[in-house]
């Protein structure tokens, strides 16, 4: 039987799907990519915001749509939008044969099976139930780079956010678990590792009663055949100097970071739920900046939030003209239902939004292409992801470039590389958010690869 596997929403709906179908595989399934030729589809939704949700339910529209057609014989809905209107989804999809929460990934070969065994069974597990990892995974993104899920769930409970009642608290998974995972993506052609969780930061807090992040990365960095290890998600309250320290002194580690950050008005970030006050994120990217000098900052922020003033759009302008970041994402505010935020007054409208996001993204293009051209006759390390179809061009990432949100490197060489090589390269351009270069060095005419790394 052939199966559409469909996964949409954030790199960890990416991990869980990779699970399910590491598991579909073992029992003998194949894939295809094709929905012509599928016999049957498994949809992994999002539901985070509004136009997450709007997809995942007009993907599920359609694969129903096949199956009224007497195309599909199982349509399976799992992840976030699945967990949390499951009853909805049965109600007015009824083509919908099966539903699998998001603790319940383990059950989807099963599942399957009962569907096409005319006994189709939901799986709606307890929500904080323990994760596991260390699963066989097929590799989705290439197979030169992948995720680490190290937690699932989160206990921040911030007021525009639906995460704690789809995905549950905060739980990581055992270290033991995380390291026989990586090992294995190693050996599969990894060489890019990058680590995932609601927040990254809290990793161990609930099994270990201390923050085990640095001890988690200097395990991974003993691991053979990883090249760069990229940390995502990381409150600036959870940040800690030891974390600090084994970035600086862990050459495989990626000097970068990922910070959500979302306003740089206080008042806004005290109704958000935040942890912190622009005082204090100022403080912590100051250190960051001072023990680390080539420290790539990544953030996001969220326009119109309700109750978010002029004034407090004008404070969050200037906080990123002075924080001047790296990279920068900015997100209109979604009302989800069952959140705080969705029933506080003052709730802006859809056009100030908007034009309070362009006018942040306005900004960060002036700051983001600046920095580019400063790049200009600078010597870095990047990884080639592909080559540009009948042209002499690689399109290749600095370890300031996560792949999917930040900009690329792109290459003129006659040499020869496949996706997951190392380079040298000049910078001798930029376009926008993108650089151009040219080859200075292979990585394997080198006498340490990892010096070079960074």
């Amino acid at each position: 039987m052939k199966l559409l596997f469909i996964s949409l929403g954030c790199d960890k709906n990416l991990v869980d799907s990779e699970v399910m179908l590491g598991m579909l595989a073992q029992r003998g399934y194949s894939f295809t990519d094709d929905e012509s030729e599928a016999e049957a589809v498994v949809v992994n939704t999002c539901c985070f915001i509004g136009d997450a949700k709007e997809e995942s339910i007009n993907t599920i529209l359609e694969m129903a749509e096949l199956k009224k057609s007497g195309q599909l014989k199982a349509l399976i809905v799992t992840g976030c939008l699945a967990q949390r209107y499951h009853d909805e989804i049965q109600t007015e999809i009824p083509e919908v044969d099966a539903i699998i929460g998001t603790t319940a990934i383990d059950a989807i070969a099963d599942t399957l099976e009962g569907v096409l065994g005319g006994k189709p069974v939901n799986h709606l597990e307890e929500l904080n139930r323990a994760p596991e990892g260390g699963k066989k995974r097929i590799v989705t993104t290439g197979g030169y780079y992948d995720y680490l899920k190290i937690a699932e769930g989160c206990n921040k409970h911030c007021t525009y956010c639906i995460i704690p009642k789809v995905r549950g608290d905060y739980r990581s998974i055992p270290m033991e678990q995380l390291l026989r995972e990586a090992e294995m993506l190693a050996r599969s052609g990894v060489r890019e590792l990058i680590l995932v969780a609601q927040e990254t930061t809290l990793y161990g807090m609930d099994l270990y009663g201390e923050k085990r992040l640095p001890q988690l990365l200097r395990e991974l960095c003993k691991i053979e055949g990883l090249s760069w290890i990229r940390i995502l998600y990381c409150y600036p309250e959870e940040i800690t100097q030891e974390l600090i320290q084994v970035i600086r002194e862990e050459e495989k580690i990626c000097n970068y970071l990922d910070i959500p950050i979302q306003s740089g008005s206080d008042s806004v970030l005290k109704r958000m739920g935040r942890r912190t006050d622009t005082g204090q994120i100022r403080d912590m990217i100051g250190l960051l900046r001072e023990k680390i000098p080539d420290i790539c900052i990544r953030t996001t922020f969220i326009t119109g939030f309700p109750g978010e003033t002029e004034e407090d759009h004008e404070d969050t302008m200037a906080f990123i003209n002075e924080m001047e970041f790296d990279r920068l994402g900015v997100f209109t505010y979604s009302a989800e239902e069952d959140t705080p935020a969705a029933t506080m007054p003052d709730q802006v409208s859809e056009e100030v939004k908007e034009r309070r996001r362009d006018e942040i993204m306005e900004l960060q293009q002036e700051i983001a292409f600046e920095a580019a051209e400063d790049m200009i006759g600078k010597r870095v390390t990047a990884m080639i992801e592909g080559k540009v179809a009948e042209d002499d061009v690689y399109v290749a990432r600095t370890y300031k470039d996560a792949p999917g949100v930040d900009g690329y490197l792109f290459i003129n060489t006659d040499r020869q590389y496949m996706s997951g090589d190392f380079v040298e390269a000049v910078i001798t351009g930029s376009n926008e958010y993108d650089l151009i270069g040219e080859i200075e060095a292979e990585q394997g005419e080198m006498e340490d690869e990892n010096e070079f790394t960074k």
